[in-house]
């Protein structure tokens, strides 16, 4: 994908602030909640494209992880103020992904990058395919 329409992707961008309790004992955030807050940018870019999680789960479909990556490049500490920007792309039919960056609100810098993929399934846990309101917005 070039970058120039990577950059036009529709993003969502909630902010997080680092708890004492998601620190470890050499006062960095602990690497799991990585993953937290990119379920968080999930669940925020999906709010905002007007498809909640609680309406997927009502029409009988579910988004599971079948694929997670976290690149650590900085680390959070305590009190830190974080950006999770958080775009959605198309990999099949029945498959999406979601790209985030993890970024310092006061310097920019980015703390850690990564991504998921998601298999839409239904009630019985059979692939389906991605309703096409939620394609056209990952086009």
């Amino acid at each position: 994908m070039s970058h120039a329409r990577a950059d036009q992707r529709r993003r969502a961008c909630p902010t997080v602030r680092v708890r004492y309790a998601e620190t470890d004992q050499m006062g960095v955030v602990y690497y799991a909640n990585y993953l937290v807050w990119f379920e968080l940018g999930r669940t925020e870019w999906l709010r905002e494209t007007g498809w909640t999680y609680r309406e997927m789960e009502a029409e009988g479909l579910a988004l599971p992880v079948i694929e997670a990556h976290c690149e650590y490049r900085l680390g959070a500490r305590y009190d830190d103020h974080l950006e999770i920007r958080t775009s959605g792309r198309l990999v099949s039919p029945v498959r999406l992904a979601f790209d985030y960056e993890v970024v310092r609100c006061a310097d920019g810098a980015v703390l850690a990058v990564g991504h998921t993929v998601h298999a839409t399934i239904d009630r019985s846990g059979r692939p389906v395919r991605l309703p096409a309101r939620v394609t056209e917005l990952l086009r």
